[in-house]
């Protein structure tokens, strides 16, 4: 299975280049974030037309998740993990019988303000919904990829330059604990299993050639339950795509599994 998130800072604007990559790339399933459109105009007849399927949710100018797959989603859900902030951040589905979430983790702006304050309470109430979503019915837990861009560079091995970017949203330690406290609830950054290289980012600045200079931050992710973990066969980042005209200033994530005999 091939599971693999974008953010791909607006639909309307990359058709095409969705559409050429999943053609090239064929994953079973495409999260997208930032898809800023609201639902009548999200592309799902192009979509349909090459052979993929597509559950969404979106709204205007800002933020709008998406799941795009070879097969149809089953048990779509939509939902707020801070219900008194009803953005369009997070919808997951079924697919083979594993849960994958398009997750769009609030930025946050400055680790001054009260949008600081809102992300790191996002990001702990996230990890109150899935794993109790998880185990929903008793049993085993269901197998879970929470894809997307968390906005938050985990490691100073994903950063540019640790030294300059302490401090600094998307790297301050009250964003790193927040996604520790996460991954501590049951998950693995899959792609980490098999890529340990410093300097492999997801995105760059537009500005100041920050992307031909490599000056970039890991904040795009795919983690997933650790049976799903264990069946990594492969990881990269797709940085052909950010190199295109036009480009959005993420590069697709892609992560294999081997669920053949699961």
């Amino acid at each position: 299975m091939r599971l693999a998130t974008w953010n791909i800072n607006s639909i309307r604007m990359r058709v095409p280049a969705v559409l050429d990559w999943l053609q090239r790339t064929q994953p079973d399933v495409l999260g997208l974030q930032e898809t800023k459109v609201t639902d009548d105009l999200f592309p799902g007849d192009a979509l349909a037309e090459i052979g993929y399927s597509s559950v969404f949710v979106g709204g205007k100018t800002y933020n709008g998740v998406a799941l795009i797959s070879k097969e149809p989603a089953t048990d779509v859900r939509i939902e707020y993990p801070l219900a008194d902030i009803p953005e369009p951040r997070l919808i997951s589905a079924v697919y083979g019988g594993i849960r994958v979430y398009s997750a769009y983790f609030p930025n946050g702006r400055d680790p001054e303000s009260e949008h600081f304050q809102t992300k790191l309470a996002w990001i702990d109430a996230l990890g109150q919904l899935v794993f109790a979503e998880a185990q929903e019915g008793g049993g085993s837990p269901t197998p879970m990829a929470l894809m997307g861009d968390f906005n938050v560079a985990p490691e100073p091995r994903d950063v540019y330059n640790p030294e300059l970017m302490e401090g600094r949203i998307h790297f301050t330690a009250e964003e790193r604990a927040a996604l520790e406290r996460l991954r501590e609830r049951g998950l693995v950054d899959a792609f980490r299993l098999v890529n340990e290289e410093p300097g492999i980012f997801s995105w760059w600045d537009y500005r100041q050639g920050m992307f031909r200079r490599n000056l970039g931050l890991r904040i795009d992710h795919v983690y997933t339950t650790a049976d799903l973990a264990a069946r990594t066969t492969g990881a990269y980042v797709d940085k052909d795509e950010r190199r295109k005209p036009s480009p959005s200033d993420h590069a697709p994530v892609v992560v294999d599994f081997d669920v053949s005999a699961a």
